[in-house]
């Protein structure tokens, strides 16, 4: 998405977490970003910037940029920074991915200095955290979430940009999902609902709800779209942009979703109000509407069903490549998922 927005004229950013390789390899700047400033890896201390390892982890393109501070801060500064430096060029489409690593470990607050040589060494922090300094975490990243709409407001931008909240997963430790069960690296539902928040002023009216059901990926045919940008025809798209429902929270469509994952060797596929889920090699299979808890097992009542969807999510699985047997996080496909190099 940013390589195709790059191409387009746009100028793109990424602050916050990378986790997807090393330069000489692999790296922001390599893939499509003008600028970046964060960790490369996935998570670090919070104030010595140090990643599991021990190493520093703190970049700013691919030079260490050593910077004091409290990382969420540190993110959200620069990524108003960022919005200031658009500002002064009228007329320039711009795109910025905000990573942040809040609320992941270590449970850190801005408060939490002292603990910081403590943590560095054990990013884990097993022995640590609690609900209310995860509760504070997440507090931080919102004063700065807001920070950043301030910021297009005092510009004059908020109303033609496209601003989507969202997370990679579900929570960990000491977050709450209620009513939902699971989460980080389980496929019921509390590891794979997240929630999403779109705001666009020009586009989209205020206080809508949507029921379709999406996956991240639909985020990059939907940026792609809302910025008039082609797709690689080399390269499709797994996503279905979710522009129309943007405008009309009412229009939904079909979209049969799927995961597969090494741990526990799970499988899900959600199609409707209808999920089959393999764990540990047992089966199961949930009406979410009625039972998003996912308690009431109902493939000895509905045995036909259980087989369809079962045998539905081994047929898109044969269109894909195997999963590496390293492979320890989830991955989730949409339907219309093929054969990819």
């Amino acid at each position: 998405m940013p390589s195709l927005l790059q191409q387009a004229g746009y100028r793109t950013a990424l602050i916050g977490k990378w986790h997807l390789g090393y330069p000489p390899a692999f790296g922001p700047l390599r893939s499509g970003y003008d600028e970046f400033f964060g960790p490369m890896s996935g998570g670090v201390d919070y104030f010595t910037h140090c990643s599991s390892n021990g190493q520093h982890d703190l970049w700013l393109g691919e030079e260490e940029r050593r910077e004091d501070g409290y990382l969420t801060d540190l993110l959200s500064n620069r990524a108003v920074d960022y919005i200031d430096r658009m500002a002064q060029q009228p007329g320039q489409p711009f795109f910025l991915s905000l990573h942040y690593t809040a609320p992941h470990w270590p449970w850190e607050t801005r408060d939490d200095a002292a603990l910081a040589q403590e943590v560095k060494d054990n990013l884990f922090h097993l022995h640590g955290g609690n609900i209310h300094s995860y509760r504070r975490m997440i507090h931080h990243m919102d004063e700065g979430i807001g920070q950043l709409m301030a910021a297009l407001r005092k510009h004059g931008m908020e109303r033609d940009t496209l601003v989507v909240f969202t997370s990679d997963n579900g929570g960990e430790r000491f977050s709450d999902s209620w009513p939902l069960v699971g989460g980080k690296m389980d496929l019921t539902e509390g590891g794979i609902r997240v929630p999403w928040i779109a705001h666009w002023p020009a586009q989209i009216a205020r206080g809508q709800v949507s029921a379709q059901h999406c996956m991240t990926m639909d985020w990059s045919a939907t940026v792609l779209d809302a910025a008039g940008v082609d797709a690689d025809p080399a390269y499709p798209l797994d996503g279905v942009s979710l522009l129309p429902v943007l405008r009309d929270a009412q229009r939904t469509f079909a979209r049969p979703l799927h995961w597969r994952m090494n741990h526990r060797g799970q499988r899900a596929l959600r199609d409707g109000d209808w999920k089959y889920l393999r764990v540990d090699g047992h089966d199961y299979l949930f009406n979410l509407p009625a039972d998003e808890r996912e308690r009431a097992n109902l493939a000895g009542r509905e045995p036909a069903r259980l087989a369809d969807l079962r045998d539905a999510r081994e047929s898109w699985n044969a269109t894909m490549p195997p999963i590496p047997e390293d492979a320890t996080v989830s991955l989730g496909y949409c339907a219309k998922d093929m054969p990819r190099r």
